[in-house]
């Protein structure tokens, strides 16, 4: 699964200029600077932050989008607190045929940037965090779904789901918790895949080409390795220093690296 990332200002405003212009990148900059809570050292899914996605619409703008779908057919604030917390994910599998999903899968598909995410490692009766990076660059492409939904006050709230798939052997060792769905992890596009993901659907052959990005990334491309607490009342949050390694002692003879 994918319920915590980092995605600093810094990586956010260096894309911005990259994928668009010096325009683009101040319009992040003011969007970004009154919010220090924006510059996600760890981004905690079920805190519903807010992150930069790029949308099929707008490749270009950088845009703010609250994590946690909220289809545009739900009603009412209950039934959308209700949903947020299932909707963090979408399993790529599925995701033209659920309803929470199949819409945003063919008309509303977005991108997000990170430097990696979390996943806890299940051992005895604990679970270890870990921090997965990519080797020899800055950051990754993850997959995401977008909508926007109008509230019961008229309020415009514009949200998305990362996108998941099948796990590598990496994350297979390391997402191993029991009575779980699987090992999975989330949708990471490959150089070149990130257009096409966010390219219009015309064709049933076009839809079979898009779901052909849905499958795991390659091992060797990633490393992995332990951190501190993430949650709870010891746990680094989001505060600099929490993607950092940390040597757990009985992790290194039994751990998923080891």
């Amino acid at each position: 699964m994918c319920y915590g990332v980092k995605a600093r200002t810094e990586m956010s405003l260096r894309i911005a200029k990259s994928r668009g212009n010096a325009a683009a990148a101040e319009r992040l900059a003011q969007l970004l600077s009154p919010f220090p809570e924006l510059d996600l050292h760890f981004a905690n899914a079920f805190d519903h932050p807010r992150l930069v996605l790029y949308t099929g619409d707008a490749p270009r703008e950088p845009q703010l989008f609250t994590w946690g779908l909220v289809p545009g057919w739900v009603k009412g604030d209950a039934q959308r607190v209700e949903l947020w917390n299932r909707t963090l994910n979408a399993r790529g599998e599925t995701i033209f045929d659920k309803p929470a999903f199949r819409a945003a899968a063919r008309q509303r598909r977005a991108i997000v940037h990170v430097e990696g995410f979390y996943e806890h490692f299940h051992f005895g009766k604990k679970a270890y965090p870990f921090f997965i990076a990519p080797k020899e660059r800055p950051h990754f492409v993850l997959a995401a779904l977008w909508e926007e939904w109008r509230g019961p006050e008229g309020g415009l709230l514009r949200t998305f789901s990362i996108v998941t798939t099948e796990a590598n052997e990496l994350m297979r060792r390391i997402h191993n918790k029991p009575g779980s769905e699987g090992p999975r992890m989330p949708l990471i596009l490959a150089d070149g895949e990130e257009e096409h993901w966010l390219a219009p659907l015309h064709s049933t052959n076009e839809e079979a080409a898009l779901k052909a990005l849905i499958k795991p990334f390659p091992e060797d491309a990633m490393q992995a390795w332990s951190v501190r607490p993430l949650l709870g009342k010891e746990g680094m949050g989001n505060q600099p220093g929490a993607s950092e390694p940390f040597e757990w002692p009985e992790l290194l003879l039994g751990g998923p690296l080891a």
